[in-house]
């Protein structure tokens, strides 16, 4: 049976390195900060916000909760972001996501500073990523890599196969595989024999999210591989991935469980994007 990933307890590894980083920059006079942005009231987003803002508190982090109503102008918001890049004691800035309908989520976050771009989605700092220089990239990413680095999986002269090819998992997390030589076929909706290619995958990652539409099961994974499934789905009133996970497991070496997996990186990695970006306004740069 594979090896079943504790994303808690390396997001916890990483939250204890960031309350370091951020009692040293205490230290040197910077109080790191993260500024989030919501507009509107969906429930959900306000949950995410907050276990954020519980998150930052626990690693020392300061944190800015701005909100404005459904029916906010998209003039409204984007002030908003210019106000808080503007100002030298906010370090990170996240705009909760989606946006309410009517709204450019995407005219928004290219607002943002790069350097306070905590998501590392503006355009600027995905042309950085395509070449290997981004400073701040996207956190599910991150804690995707961090989790392989962590179990020792091999990505140079690796087969990686990534089902997902959206701006927020799948194409940062190829400019990031590339980055450490590995062969990487990001697969969509439109791909051909999907099955087949990630039968040849070294490393696996999958991330639909519709079980209805794609379900990886054992018998489309290589012997020995390591599959990160980044997909939640609420199924039979309980959470899943895309992963039939007993019969994966049967044939992986290594295996992300959901919840418990992914989901716990996503978080830390924001944490660290945070202090990296206060050490980048420390420098000026």
């Amino acid at each position: 049976m594979a090896t079943r990933v504790d994303g808690k307890a390396i997001a916890a590894s990483v939250r204890e390195s960031v309350a370091a980083a951020v009692g040293e920059l205490k230290s040197e006079g910077t109080l790191p900060c993260l500024a989030t942005v919501l507009v509107g009231d969906d429930q959900a987003s306000a949950t995410y916000v907050r276990s954020k803002h519980r998150a930052c508190a626990e690693a020392g982090i300061d944190t800015r909760d701005h909100r404005l109503g459904a029916g906010s102008a998209q003039a409204d918001v984007d002030k908003l972001v210019v106000e808080l890049n503007s100002d030298p004691s906010v370090h990170g800035i996240l705009v909760q996501m989606p946006l309410p309908a009517g709204l450019d989520g995407e005219k928004t976050t290219s607002a943002i500073s790069p350097l306070k771009d905590v998501d590392g989605l503006t355009p600027h700092n995905a042309g950085l990523l395509a070449s290997g220089r981004a400073p701040l990239a996207p956190c599910t990413p991150l804690g995707i890599m961090e989790i392989l680095r962590i179990h020792g999986v091999q990505l140079r002269g690796s087969s990686a196969v990534i089902v997902n090819r959206s701006r927020l998992v799948g194409v940062p997390l190829a400019h990031l595989m590339l980055a450490q030589d590995a062969t990487v076929t990001l697969c969509h909706s439109k791909t051909r024999d999907v099955a087949g290619l990630c039968r040849r995958a070294d490393v696996l990652v999958t991330g639909v999210g519709d079980r209805e539409k794609f379900t990886l099961t054992g018998d489309m994974v290589k012997e020995g591989a390591a599959v990160i499934d980044v997909a939640i789905v609420r199924r039979r009133g309980g959470l899943c991935g895309d992963a039939d996970y007993d019969s994966v497991a049967s044939k992986a070496s290594l295996v992300t469980p959901v919840p418990g997996g992914v989901g716990p990186m996503t978080v830390a990695m924001l944490l660290r994007n945070t202090v990296t970006a206060a050490s980048l306004s420390r420098l000026g740069r």
